[in-house]
């Protein structure tokens, strides 16, 4: 039977887990991972968590109204997949499954470009991301529980962050620091956090099991008893 993207990201879940409790070393970690996002049928989920336990911690557990991303350990570490971008009369893009270097160059000049974090790995703790645009313009997109602080200058442009979130999301404990830096001259780079699609469709399952258990049982919304 075919895969969904919510039973890929319940095993991609399951190897954070396990990597994070020393049951997987780095290596094999990223070869399982990379297996269970290239994965079209549940045949080849199972095999992938096959000699691991169940997590403590269920795959499909609460997740707060900012989205947590709460396999931060098991994101920081390994190579660098790519150390900066360029647009010139044109686009970049980086984004998915993809290792930030330390410091990430980008440069956008009647150009646009897209950097993505919100799947991404991080090649250290400490991340810096240097923008430079000219009548360009360049969005950087993180995930609701990242620590990002942005320290740019708009020049007849803009350079800043900005939310479409509801609340005011916190960094997570050990979740990576980013710095996004630089300078927009006649154009702009924005910040924004917003979640994946996953954090969205985890919430969405949430609160339709909340709605399905609040249909069997109207009575204990609030847990309290009428007296006579």
């Amino acid at each position: 039977m075919r895969a969904s993207d919510a039973e890929r990201e319940r095993i991609a879940e399951t190897l954070r887990e396990a990597v994070a409790e020393g049951r997987l070393e780095m290596d094999e970690f990223e070869q399982r991972l990379d297996a269970t996002y290239r994965a079209r049928t549940r045949g080849e989920l199972e095999p992938l968590v096959r000699d691991l336990p169940a997590p403590v911690r269920p795959v499909t557990g609460e997740v707060s109204a900012r989205g947590s991303s709460a396999d931060w350990p098991a994101r920081i570490g390994g190579s660098a997949t790519s150390s900066g971008g360029f647009a010139f009369w044109g686009g970049f893009s980086r984004k998915g499954h993809w290792t930030v270097g330390p410091k990430f160059t980008a440069f956008a000049m009647w150009g646009g470009g897209e950097i993505d974090l919100r799947e991404a790995r991080f090649a250290e703790r400490e991340v810096e991301i240097r923008c430079f645009t000219i009548m360009g313009g360049i969005q950087v997109t993180v995930p609701p529980d990242l620590d990002v602080q942005v320290r740019g200058l708009g020049l007849m442009g803009g350079f800043g962050e900005h939310s479409k979130l509801d609340d005011d999301p916190e960094p997570a404990p050990g979740s990576p620091r980013v710095r996004v830096t630089g300078f927009a001259l006649m154009g702009g780079v924005g910040v924004e956090r917003k979640r994946s699609k996953a954090q969205k469709r985890r919430l969405q399952e949430q609160e339709q099991e909340r709605e399905r258990l609040r249909s069997q049982n109207p009575d204990a919304g609030d847990g309290r008893k009428e007296l006579g």
